[in-house]
């Protein structure tokens, strides 16, 4: 009896169980190179199925060995071409091509194959894939019920992270290192798993990095290029709640139904918010809405009524494209990281759909802030109207924001009445915080603090001396009178420029800023008796930056900055001007411009230039 396997059956290994059980003892085992090369190429790429096959191989070899079975080597190894065109079907046929050639059987675990070589008319032994039921992991002896997850590498000890929700201690939870094979058969057992039973899937597979969900758990497991040795991290959810279990559960409902919303889940990592996003979910789930999940890797832990979908063909937008032609009322995206999540979660608002966003933030702002820049500031109450920040697994603040056209908290002058997105505590409705642009500028201003350096006042000192300096090129400072007037001291040799003819352009100044200004000299305000003056050296000692010059701009480089957040540009401490952090990590100034003049004359004093974030 001759047969030739192919690729799917050796690596199930189902070959050499038919000839241990006799069922082909004495039969000629022609293997095909096409085979073999294939098998080595995933091997080499890091893949478990490229080893599976390859320890087939040498049980194979063993059993001929025994003289149980006779083993042969046929037919070539594939071009490159021909291995290029695997995914269609060029390895596929060489093997059933030689097959044909030794008038052999031709065996396979793959179904579509069985079907082309018996149309093909040769004989053909389908044997049905191995399914296994997989029961639990080795991995999961090492957690006990205060586990959240558990951190496993060669020749380091086992770790855990354990306690309650928001108390969590990384502790060491065994007394000897993992050696590189302890390891190594655990990740193998958990892929293999993943592949043969029903309770998992594997997430992600690229060389270095595999992601596993298998039951409750969560598992990636990292190897070497990659990582610098083997390491599995393991999670699992500790509780599973329902909205009952949180503060302001009936008012949240409420507003859940009211209508379909745009809302941010945000805190700290381990602050409870997938757990929250959950319990969201079915409740809207059992309230009558359709409900979906976006999530990369799919750790939720919902119902099976909850259909949970990753990225298609690698791509979130993809999956909104496809879930729009599914009209869920809501949909879960955890985790919204990258500006393509922001632009993929306001896409799909603007078209209808509830959406609950996942973010990573350690204040309740800082969620609503990472929009800007990203979204249309006018659009971000329409993407976003809801923020619940959540601390140690409990509900700490919820924000509602939307959209007023009135004068800015700490304004006066009636014409300076814009659209101002408006965040007030949802459940004392006390605005705490205001959004709005102020002289081309994008400004987050808080209202409940006492600090008057802060908000408005800070905002408009800034902006009044960003102004000044850009006319004179003396030192200039700027002290605050009250909520509407100010007074600006500079050099007596720059007066009339800052007045300018007929005071024309300090009245230009004022009505665009909307406030009154005092134009001083330096002598005058060692004179005054009114209150301390506020320098620019008084500000905060920043971030250093080497700015790039090119032919049309003067570039600042940031990092660890997200975009679309304010930050101020300092030289030698002494504050330059403010700015918004770019889409691309950069704050790009066009040369020519007075910012970029001021900008280039700190560079050639040779002044440390510094980012002051807020």
């Amino acid at each position: 009896m001759k047969l030739v396997p192919d690729t799917s059956v050796i690596i199930d290994g189902r070959v050499s169980d038919r000839i241990s059980t006799g069922e082909w003892a004495g039969a000629t085992v022609l293997i095909p190179e096409a085979v073999v090369s294939e098998l080595e190429h995933q091997a080499n790429e890091g893949l478990d199925a490229g080893w599976d096959g390859i320890n087939e191989l040498l049980a194979l070899a063993d059993l001929a060995d025994d003289g149980d079975i006779d083993i042969e080597y046929v037919g070539r190894k594939p071009q490159n071409a021909e291995r290029m065109a695997a995914d269609a079907g060029a390895i596929d046929a060489m093997i059933r091509e030689l097959a044909g050639e030794h008038d052999a059987t031709f065996v396979t675990s793959d179904v579509v194959q069985s079907d082309v070589a018996q149309a093909k008319g040769l004989a053909v032994e389908y044997i049905a894939p191995v399914v296994r039921t997989v029961e639990s992991l080795d991995v999961e002896e090492y957690f006990d019920d205060q586990t959240m997850s558990v951190h496993l590498k060669q020749d380091v000890v086992p770790m855990a992270k354990r306690g309650s929700v928001g108390e969590m201690a990384y502790q060491a939870i065994g007394d000897d290192p993992l050696t590189e094979q302890e390891i190594a058969e655990m990740a193998r057992e958990i892929e293999h798993a993943a592949k043969q039973s029903s309770q998992g899937f594997i997430e992600l597979s690229e060389p270095g990095m595999t992601i596993v969900q298998f039951g409750l758990y969560r598992i990636a497991i990292a190897e070497p290029p990659f990582a610098d040795g083997i390491e599995i991290t393991a999670v699992r959810p500790l509780v599973k709640t329902d909205l009952d279990d949180y503060a302001l559960a009936d008012e949240l409902r409420t507003r859940l139904l009211e209508r379909q919303r745009g809302i941010l889940i945000a805190g700290a990592p381990g602050a409870g918010k997938s757990t929250f996003s959950q319990a969201v979910a079915e409740f809207l789930a059992a309230e009558g809405a359709v409900v979906k999940t976006m999530e990369k890797p799919r750790d939720l832990q919902v119902g099976d009524h909850i259909t949970q979908y990753t990225a298609l063909g690698g791509s979130m937008a993809s999956t909104a494209d496809s879930l729009l032609m599914v009209r869920p009322d809501y949909t879960i995206y955890d985790e919204v990281r990258r500006t393509s999540d922001f632009e993929v979660f306001a896409d799909m608002r603007l078209a209808g759909v509830g959406m609950v966003g996942v973010v990573h933030a350690t204040r309740a702002i800082d969620a609503l802030q990472r929009l800007v820049g990203r979204v249309e500031l006018g659009m971000i109450p329409q993407v976003v109207d809801t923020v619940v920040y959540l601390e140690a697994g409990e509900v700490h603040t919820v924000y509602d924001v939307h959209t007023e056209v009135k004068v800015p908290h700490g304004l006066v002058e009636e014409d300076l009445a814009r659209p101002v997105i408006v965040i007030s505590d949802f459940e004392t409705g006390r605005p705490a915080y205001e959004i709005y642009t102020f002289n081309r500028q994008v400004v987050t201003v808080p209202l409940d603090g006492d600090d008057q350096e802060t908000g408005v006042s800070r905002i408009a000192r800034q902006e009044i001396e960003r102004e000044i300096r850009s006319i004179v090129r003396g030192h200039v400072d700027v002290e605050l009178l009250s909520d509407n007037r100010a007074a600006v001291y500079v050099p007596e040799s720059d007066i009339s420029q800052v007045i300018g003819k007929g005071g024309g352009r300090i009245r230009d100044i004022e009505s665009r800023l909307g406030i009154e200004i005092d134009v001083r000299t330096h002598g005058e305000r060692s004179n005054s008796s009114s209150g301390a003056v506020q320098s620019r050296g008084e500000d905060p000692t920043g971030e250093p930056v080497v700015p790039e010059i090119t032919d049309q701009h003067v570039i600042l480089s940031l990092a660890g900055i997200p975009p679309g957040d304010t930050v101020e540009v300092h030289a030698d401490s002494e504050y330059l001007f403010t700015a918004t952090i770019g889409r691309g990590g950069e704050i790009q100034v066009s040369r020519g411009s007075a910012i970029a003049a001021e900008l280039e004359d700190a560079i050639d004093r040779r002044e440390t230039v510094t980012i002051v974030t807020e």
